[in-house]
């Protein structure tokens, strides 16, 4: 079983993002990145629970949101403006071996680093 320990992930800018051990609560594990601002936190998180069907699921989210200060009656404080969310959900079959577990996690790797991937993700383009 793996510990929950600190993960760093790089941006588009290819610069570092430190998501921080904030706890496990109901087998879900969460990591934040903060500034000390609650709103401002990027959340990471990961859950590994069993489909009625006895599969393995493996559940992981990030959000990120963005925050800028607000200015109202003279008062700032940071506001959301908008959030990203990604959810991506793994399931396996419990006859499925570590190198099928690796090759879906290699596939899935290699297809965020792809050129179809950016387009569809980075770009928003439409696929034809």
């Amino acid at each position: 079983m793996p510990q929950l320990a600190p993960v760093v992930l790089k941006d588009y800018a290819a610069a570092d993002h430190t998501f921080s051990p904030r706890g496990i609560s109901g087998g879900v594990a969460t990591l934040v990145q903060s500034n000390g601002v609650p709103i401002a936190d990027k959340e990471l998180s990961i859950s590994k629970t069993k489909t009625t069907t006895g599969r393995s699921k493996v559940l992981v989210k990030l959000k990120v949101p963005v925050v800028q200060d607000a200015t109202v009656n003279g008062v700032t404080r940071p506001t959301v403006v908008r959030t990203a969310y990604a959810e991506l959900t793994l399931t396996f079959d419990n006859t499925s071996s570590i190198i099928e577990r690796g090759d879906m996690r290699a596939y899935l790797q290699n297809l965020m680093a792809s050129f179809f991937a950016a387009d569809a993700i980075d770009n928003l383009l439409e696929l034809y």
